[in-house]
């Protein structure tokens, strides 16, 4: 029998499409949802029987759900609170309660296998060095009073991830792997509806479908990966070598193409004509002072990425491929949305 994966966040973007790449891959999928979003999953993945199942769990950083982990093989830990969904406290206690409640649990019941979603903002510094033993200097004094979400989010992702660790360390009979990706963008998966007017389900998308206005708010930052190749680095993580040979994986990855900003919005114009006369209208400086120092490719060490999960370069997608795909799903969703009688406005910013 295939292995059974045990997926937590899989109603959400990325999650949609690591739940799709693991049943393409032959795995098992449990999924973890609260209420109705569980229901939705069951019926999103019908068509893959008794490969898929949806369990519910109302909060994951208190819940104990001992049963819903009988007979996984292993867990992706994908779940964690976005910056404006909650009060900083809030925000940072849910991540690293609800990362160490996952983990804590599975170890219980004997997975020794645990991939966790973390973030290249945890890295992130005032001296652009990318490397696995960086960290971000947000004090948890500074997430809290800080009235910038990404402020708040980048602590709550860094502490979350420190406690794993730690935890880590004191477990080591354990594999444990942590994928820090900056934003991902990508087209969205056939098991991932978007009610008319959610733009919250875009998730990072929504910097993208921001371009495909004349007043769309230009994206915070052009480091990205697309989230099939993050998607792809969860699966690839679960056959990844052995903590004794490798070291600790905390695999820090990124596109190795960037996309500044304005031959990319020339490109989508250019390729997509029909969009010609609504896309973004740049002003002459489009980056803030912070993002001008900062390379459209970060300084990634691909080599570690290709030792731990195997993906060369070549296996990452492109810029253009990445783009088109993506403005090619949004104006798919927004026909959907004029259909259902929604009038299409410019949408919100990534916050």
């Amino acid at each position: 029998m295939s292995e059974l994966i045990f997926v937590t966040g899989a109603s959400g973007f990325l999650g949609s499409h690591v739940v799709l790449q693991l049943l393409e891959k032959g795995y098992r999928v449990r999924a973890a949802a609260r209420g109705a979003k569980a229901d939705l999953l069951t019926s999103t993945y019908a068509s893959y029987g008794t490969r898929f199942e949806a369990v519910k769990i109302t909060d994951i950083t208190h819940d104990q759900f001992p049963e819903a982990l009988v007979g996984v093989d292993a867990v992706i830990h994908l779940a964690s609170p976005l910056p404006g969904r909650a009060e900083p406290e809030a925000l940072l206690a849910a991540a690293r309660e609800g990362t160490l409640n996952v983990l804590v649990q599975a170890e219980k019941v004997g997975v020794k296998r645990m991939v966790v979603t973390s973030s290249i903002a945890t890295v992130r510094n005032p001296q652009n060095s990318f490397t696995d033993q960086d960290w971000n200097p947000v004090t948890r004094e500074m997430a809290l009073t800080s009235s910038i979400g990404m402020v708040t989010y980048a602590a709550s992702k860094k502490f979350a991830e420190l406690a794993l660790w730690e935890w880590a360390e004191q477990h080591p009979h354990v594999e444990v792997t942590t994928l820090n990706p900056p934003f991902f963008y990508g087209p969205f998966t056939p098991h991932f509806p978007i009610p008319a007017g959610d733009f919250a389900a875009f998730s990072t998308n929504i910097s993208i479908y921001n371009l495909l206005f004349k007043s769309g708010t230009p994206p915070p930052q052009t480091r990205y990966i697309d989230v099939r190749d993050v998607a792809s680095a969860h699966v690839r993580a679960l056959r990844s070598a052995p903590t004794a040979r490798v070291g600790k994986k905390r695999i820090l990855f990124s596109s190795p193409t960037g996309w500044p900003i304005e031959p990319t919005v020339a490109f989508i114009a250019s390729e997509r004509p029909a969009l010609e006369g609504r896309m973004i209208q740049l002003p002459e400086t489009t980056a803030s002072e912070q993002a001008k120092k900062e390379p459209d490719v970060l300084p990634i060490d691909f080599a570690r990425v290709e030792e731990v999960l195997g993906m060369r370069k070549a296996d990452f997608h492109t810029t253009e491929e990445t783009m088109l795909d993506t403005v090619d799903s949004l104006l798919e969703v927004e026909e959907g949305w004029r259909k259902a009688g929604y009038e299409i406005k410019t949408p919100p910013s990534f916050n």
